[in-house]
């Protein structure tokens, strides 16, 4: 048997590698949590399975207390410790919720007690929650304008659609908030700021469970899922697990089951969903390393950019991508270019004389070796701009953070997106260069 290839020596190396992974830092003895435990202890919940800790990469996350299985239960949270709109309509705030019409939306409600409690500080029976709340978020309706100016266009238009968004919602609420006034000593419109009111947005959007919908006739009409659960929301994402989750109707408890392995002291994560990095950074404000699901999309105007301009038949062959779905969702990921970028262009490099075969483009249907190679040639040319635009794009974030040392966090989280987009279409490019050598 050869040297380090018995089995003692992959026990050893399974050790010195797991030894050598990033460990979280208990924080269980900090007073916030010992406050927390308290009140959730009060109200019939108690775990041994997890302990809040600090990592290095992901921040405040929970860690497992022992071993993991498969299937098995990791958190079973109350009824009694989430915060839903019966929280609120039950509360002194629900008397002035069924009274005002139009009816307030959930989330209107659940902004509205959030920021009340938040007001009420040590008076409020919510405050061991509320103090494990960040106190800021990272969401690009949070960000400086002139950090958001550095996000990919896509993204962008998104972050601005967020913020537009937010405004409009604070606007409309104003009315409400002024009807609360009894309620308060100080004028409601220093208590509800903008400010106050786009925390309580980000606290519901980036940290609240999915409930089955209920309707209240005290409230509108939207759908009313949103629930906050207290502990649980402190479990990090990994777009590389799988958990179940949902209320249990019997036990009254929202319950999460993991289907993977954990072992003693490890980050214990859940799955937001298989979303990519833009979408994670424009709901929940951060970025996932290594995210299988991270893409970088194409635009209509990055997609027809290097097509013959004489093409007469280009607007025709757009208005077919349009009807039949493909000129969105175009991406590049970490296995290449996707089937519909590729689809796309190959129906877009279609030669006059084969522009009839157009239908079995979109079945998958190889139309020529030419046409094959031209597809990967634009392919290889929109991939090789993206990487210029995203370097470039590099270069000013790191510009900016040398200049604007107040924006440094924001700038980070920037750089991330635009790193992990680089790293992609660096994939990208190789994959493309493969596929080229078969017709060379």
């Amino acid at each position: 048997m050869q040297k380090g290839k018995g089995r003692t020596s992959r026990i050893r190396r399974r050790k010195l590698c797991r030894s050598s992974e990033p460990r979280g830092v208990n924080e269980s003895h900090k007073s916030e949590f010992i406050e927390l435990r308290k009140w959730l202890k009060a109200r019939k919940f108690q775990d041994s399975n997890l302990a809040p800790a600090c990592f290095p990469g992901t921040g405040r996350g929970l860690m497992s207390q022992t071993s993991l299985q498969e299937g098995q239960m990791i958190i079973s949270l109350p009824e009694s410790c989430l915060l839903t709109t019966d929280t609120v309509i039950q509360s002194y705030l629900g008397a002035y919720i069924t009274k005002w019409k139009p009816p307030p939306s959930p989330l209107l409600a659940l902004c509205t007690f959030l920021v009340s409690e938040k007001h009420a500080g040590d008076r409020s029976l919510w405050k061991p929650y509320l103090e494990i709340l960040p106190k800021a978020y990272t969401c690009p309706v949070c960000l400086e304008l002139e950090v958001v100016n550095l996000l990919p266009k896509s993204l962008k238009a998104k972050a601005e659609e967020q913020r537009a968004h937010v405004q409009e919602f604070f606007a409309s609420s104003r009315d409400f908030f002024s009807s609360l006034q009894p309620l308060f000593v100080e004028a409601v419109d220093s208590i509800f700021s903008y400010s106050a009111l786009l925390w309580a947005w980000c606290t519901v959007n980036t940290r609240a469970v999915y409930l089955r919908p209920r309707q209240r006739e005290c409230l509108s009409a939207e759908p009313d899922t949103c629930a906050l659960a207290p502990y649980l929301d402190l479990l990090n994402h990994s777009p590389h697990v799988q958990v179940k989750a949902a209320f249990n109707e019997e036990t009254h408890s929202y319950e999460i089951r993991t289907t993977s392995r954990w072992r003693k002291h490890e980050e214990v994560f859940i799955c937001y969903g298989p979303h990519d990095n833009q979408r994670l950074f424009l709901e929940y404000g951060f970025v996932s390393v290594h995210n299988p699901h991270a893409c970088v999309y194409v635009s209509r105007e990055i997609l027809v950019k290097y097509l013959p301009s004489r093409d007469k038949q280009m607007d025709k062959k757009i208005s077919i991508l349009k009807d039949h779905g493909y000129i969105e969702n175009l991406t590049f990921g970490w296995d290449g270019p996707s089937w519909r970028l590729l689809t796309a262009l190959k129906l877009l490099c279609l030669e006059a004389e084969k522009f009839t075969c157009w239908k079995k483009v979109l079945l998958g249907e190889v139309i020529s070796d030419t046409n094959e190679k031209t597809s990967l040639d634009i392919a290889q040319k929109i991939c090789y701009y993206f990487i210029e635009e995203t370097n470039a794009m590099l270069q000013k974030v790191s510009h900016m953070k040398d200049e604007k040392e107040a924006l440094i966090n924001q700038l980070t989280l920037v750089e991330a997106l635009w790193m992990e987009e680089l790293k992609i279409l660096r994939a990208s490019a190789e994959t493309l260069h493969s596929l080229q050598t078969a017709f060379t």
